[in-house]
Parts: C-alpha cells; sequence; structure tokens
C-alpha cells in the first residue's frame, strides 16, 4: 500500500514538472524573436503560407541598418507528408530572404521580398519597413495537384534573423567561431487536407 501511495505521490509531482515545464517553454517562446498569425490556407490552385514575425530587429541591428549595413532574414519552410507506420516524407523545402536597407540621403527603407519574383518596395517610416521585412504574404508552398486528399501533413517554418561572425582572417585562427546568432525555433502545423 505504501508503494502504491508513493506512486501515486511521484506520479502528481511529476505531472506538476511536467505542466510547470510546459508552461515555462511556452513564456520562453514569447520571448526574443518568434511567429505570430501563422495561417495555412488555398487558393484555386495552391496551398499558401501567411504569417508574422515579432521582435526581429534588435537595437545592434537597428544601429547597423543606419550605418549603411543592409540585413537580411533567411526563411525556411518544409511541408511534410505525414505517413502512418511508414517514415514521413517532405514534399517541398523552400528558403528565402527578405532584406532591408536604408538610404541615408533619401531617409527612406527599401525592403526586398525574395519569394514574390524579387519585389522591392520604399518604405517611407521604420515601422512600415520592418512590417514588410516581417511578414511572409501568400507563400505558394505547393500545387493543390500535388496533395493527397484526406492525408495528415506538416508544415514547419523558420527564419534565421542575425548571424554575427568573425572577421574572414580571423577564421582560419579561430575556424569554429561565431559569435552568437539569432534565429526562431521551428513553428510548426499539422493539418489534413
Amino acid at each position: 500500500m505504501r508503494l502504491l501511495i508513493s506512486l501515486i505521490t511521484a506520479l502528481i509531482i511529476l505531472t506538476g514538472l511536467l505542466d510547470s515545464q510546459r508552461s515555462f517553454t511556452a513564456e520562453a517562446q514569447e520571448i526574443g524573436p518568434h511567429f505570430t498569425d501563422i495561417i495555412v490556407t488555398t487558393s484555386d490552385t495552391h496551398l499558401l503560407l501567411f504569417g508574422e514575425l515579432q521582435e526581429s530587429l534588435t537595437e545592434e541591428m537597428l544601429e547597423a541598418l543606419h550605418s549603411g549595413i543592409p540585413i537580411k532574414f533567411l526563411f525556411f519552410v518544409r511541408l511534410i507528408l505525414n505517413e502512418p507506420n511508414w517514415p514521413d516524407d517532405e514534399l517541398v523545402a523552400i528558403e528565402f530572404s527578405h532584406s532591408l536597407t536604408y538610404d541615408t540621403l533619401k531617409n527612406t527603407y527599401n525592403v526586398e521580398i525574395e519569394e514574390t519574383s524579387k519585389k522591392d518596395i520604399t518604405a517611407a517610416s521604420l515601422e512600415e519597413a520592418q512590417k514588410l521585412l516581417n511578414e511572409i504574404h501568400g507563400l505558394k508552398v505547393i500545387e493543390l495537384s500535388k496533395l493527397i486528399p484526406e492525408r495528415s501533413y506538416r508544415l514547419k517554418v523558420k527564419a534565421d534573423l542575425y548571424k554575427k561572425t568573425l572577421p574572414m582572417s580571423l577564421h582560419s585562427i579561430i575556424p569554429f567561431i561565431s559569435w552568437w546568432d539569432l534565429k526562431t525555433d521551428w513553428y510548426t502545423i499539422e493539418f489534413t487536407y
């Protein structure tokens, strides 16, 4: 009987620890760069992805931008077919970038959005430029004709926002060091088509 009580007590404590870990993880995801408002939908012909990054620009990045150094975000999108009792099948792997530059003479920002045929947009304010930089707006992921109805899929999205590295001459002396990286975790959505 004591063993049963000990096991139940341990199970209750373990459940409490797991719940607190889950809430801590959810809070940790809200600190730093993260995706919000991720939507997977369809057009007449394609599966589309919409989403937005939050907390993507740091003070250091803004200082570099206003000093003439461009900011480049790399986005990674994966579409995976979930096969029961079989290895998952990666259907799509897309990589694209968004770049932000600042024109000191005109006091304007230029955003290059690669996933829509290298679209260049000029913005008058940093807020407008940041919104354009952070948005994934209607990315065509895959043709609907390539999806199998009533099957389960997993769409993953991630962004690499900043990588500060050593000057090239120092990489030969200290080969495997980068100062720090700023990136999001993989954000995953599961759906049935």
